[in-house]
């Protein structure tokens, strides 16, 4: 018996919850639950994160958290619940199988069988935004390394249990040389340990387009954040239908099982909504718990009524739908199914499948780290770089001096193009002249006498190279 925490959310939520939980029992689910209430109503009653601290306390204690979708208010500085408990319970993995239901459900991708893994706790992600000049503003792009080495072994060791073939990795490196670059190296790292599992990378751009257009070439693909946001409701989308997926949210100690679609008010108490996505995560996380053979019988019945052509509103198609029911008459005939396999969609075997090999991470001996320059950002409404260069050098101290001036990534100077728009936000880039490390109080120094030449300094970026490896960007035309 496991214990789970449950909460049915807003909208439809209550009524697919009632019905995904119904089958889970109905199948032999070994399952104490204990129910809170997140959402709307929390919201509302003036706690902007739409979940009380004793909520926070019962999903600790359980570590499995089933959530039915919530509706989050708009305006008023509500923060988005999802986010929330992925980084708070330290959700690093989110999880998305998108496999289509052909000829059941439309689609132009009748063979299509990837699973999404997308990282899910850094990135743009982070949040961490500024407006620093009246014309720009900034959002901090993160990627650690502990953030890429778990979730590409998630990647790795989810294919190794349910016997996938390969793994992609997608990122934009072309460009996003460090960050990007971090997730693709350690890709190629971890790749290394798993030599019966092919693996492969793709610039995201072609990536998606590849995807999108012949989803049969990829089996797992792993991404950074926000390309897996986009790319995982793309691909569920593409299967058929956005309203038919589930996702798993999993953590080092909790984990959080849901549907992907939202919470859709306008449907709500009419006895309409398919409770699949739903049902869906709760498979997950049955098998994610050590119930496999409760989620194996789950999805084997659940593809047979998809099979049978008994579908909700939102999938009926005429002369491919045989007959269209409600939430809870699409629960009962899964349960009646229960036991069932379908004829023409593969069954799963889930029940022969190991549990997850996922060591906690383990830091890396430290590198040499060297402070060899700083970029200074500053504010300032002219637009001719050579005018602002002359400006700049007035603040240079002895061993540091000014080498390059960019305006939103662009070098701007020296010998920059007249033809480039330039905003009202610089970067101002100051090396050692003398090739040594650079004083942290040289750095105080410049900003020092940046103030005494009335240059407002908006923010700085230490430079530093570890173990003689240059670990910052050059100006784009550099």
């Amino acid at each position: 018996m496991t214990k789970i925490t449950i909460a049915k959310g807003d909208g439809i939520g209550p009524e697919i919850m009632d019905a995904t939980l119904e089958i889970l029992m109905a199948a032999g689910a070994q399952l104490e639950i204990e129910e809170i209430e997140v959402g709307e109503k929390v919201y509302l009653a003036g706690n902007t994160s739409g979940i009380a601290a004793s909520s926070w306390e019962t999903i600790r204690n359980n570590k499995v958290f089933l959530k039915a979708p919530i509706t989050t208010p708009q305006g008023g500085g509500y923060k988005s619940l999802n986010v929330t408990t992925r980084k708070f319970l330290g959700l690093y993995s989110n999880v998305r199988p998108c496999m289509s239901l052909h000829p059941f459900v439309s689609t132009k991708h009748p063979v299509m069988d990837i699973v999404i893994v997308r990282e899910n706790e850094e990135d743009l992600y982070a949040g961490i935004e500024h407006q620093q000049t009246d014309e720009v503003v900034q959002c901090l792009k993160l990627i650690s390394r502990p953030g890429c080495e778990k979730i590409v072994r998630y990647a790795f060791e989810y294919a190794k249990q349910q016997n996938r073939k390969k793994v992609t990795c997608f990122t934009k490196d072309n460009i996003m040389k460090q960050t990007d670059g971090l997730f693709h190296q350690v890709f190629d790292e971890i790749a290394k340990e798993y030599p019966n599992i092919e693996n492969e990378h793709w610039i995201i751009d072609i990536g998606a387009a590849k995807m999108a257009d012949t989803p049969e070439a990829f089996d797992v693909i792993v991404m950074p954040n926000l390309y897996g946001d986009v790319l995982s409701d793309v691909a569920a989308q593409i299967t058929g239908s956005v309203g038919l997926a589930g996702s798993a949210n999993i953590g080092e100690e909790c984990s959080m099982f849901e549907a992907i679609h939202g919470s859709a008010p306008r449907r709500a108490g009419q006895n309409l909504a398919n409770p699949s996505g739903l049902l869906q995560g709760a498979i997950m996380m049955l098998n994610h718990i050590g119930q496999m053979d409760v989620a194996e019988r789950v999805q084997n019945a659940w593809l047979k009524t998809i099979e049978d052509g008994i579908h909700t509103y939102d999938i009926f198609k005429e002369g491919i739908s045989k007959q269209k029911v409600g939430t809870k008459e699409f629960a009962a005939a899964v349960i009646t199914n229960l036991g069932q396999k379908p004829s023409i969609l593969n069954p799963v075997i889930y029940s022969k499948n190991t549990a997850l090999n996922l060591p906690k991470y383990k830091r890396k001996p430290a590198t040499h780290k060297q402070l060899v320059g700083v970029d200074i950002f500053v504010h300032w409404s002219g637009s001719n770089p050579d005018e602002l260069a002359e400006k700049i050098k007035r603040i240079e101290n002895n061993g540091i001096q000014l080498t390059m001036i960019t305006n939103r990534g662009i070098k701007v100077w020296p010998e920059g193009f007249r033809e480039t728009f330039c905003t009202d936000h610089w970067r101002c880039r100051f090396k050692s002249t003398e090739g040594k490390e650079v004083s942290k109080v040289r750095i105080i120094e410049l900003l020092k006498n940046a103030l005494d030449e009335n240059i407002d300094t908006i923010k700085t970026e230490n430079l530093y190279e570890f173990d003689g490896r240059s670990a910052y960007s050059l100006g784009q035309g550099q």
